[in-house]
């Protein structure tokens, strides 16, 4: 499958609430194929369809040690989160060269449709955990520097515009 590019930090697509999914059909299997290598290409642990300019409410994580383990998740929301958190430094492909330090629930449980078309829950620890929240956002229009004031965000758009004009 192939690899696709990612959509600037810009685009109005990472920015705007995906679509629900309604049935999961061949072409949501292509395109989850498509994000799975995509992620492992960056190298990376999740990828929402919004990122490669997809807006459909479909993500996959992968934080296995030995990668292809990746979980296909349509439609997915948290239904519980842990009020431990987790810190962690985030980055994206579509803010390339800048990351930031992120705390989110340490543990979450996630309803979703999966790659047969079946409601599931999921319980998701750890980096698991940070990547679903992590995608999800993005799913819901936002991005992890949604979560920073606004003057670190600005400096760290500004930062990462710098380095791809290089």
């Amino acid at each position: 499958m192939p690899v696709r590019p990612f959509v600037p930090y810009g685009d109005r697509r990472l920015h705007t609430p995906a679509a629900a999914v309604e049935a999961i059909t061949d072409e949501v299997r292509g395109i989850w194929a498509d994000m799975i290598d995509t992620m492992d290409a960056m190298p990376g642990v999740g990828l929402a369809a919004p990122q490669i300019g997809v807006t459909l409410r479909l993500a996959v994580v992968d934080a296995s040690d030995q990668r292809g383990q990746a979980v296909r998740m349509a439609n997915p929301e948290v239904l519980h989160a842990s009020v431990q958190l987790r810190a962690h430094d985030e980055a994206s492909p579509n803010l390339p060269g800048v990351f930031a330090r992120i705390e989110r629930a340490r543990a979450v449980t996630v309803r979703f449709l999966n790659e047969r078309g079946e409601v599931e829950e999921r319980d998701f620890v750890g980096l698991w955990a940070t990547s679903v929240q992590h995608q999800i956002d993005h799913l819901d229009g936002r991005m992890y520097v949604d979560h920073l004031s606004t003057l670190k965000r600005r400096m760290l758009v500004a930062k990462s515009a710098k380095l791809s004009r290089r």
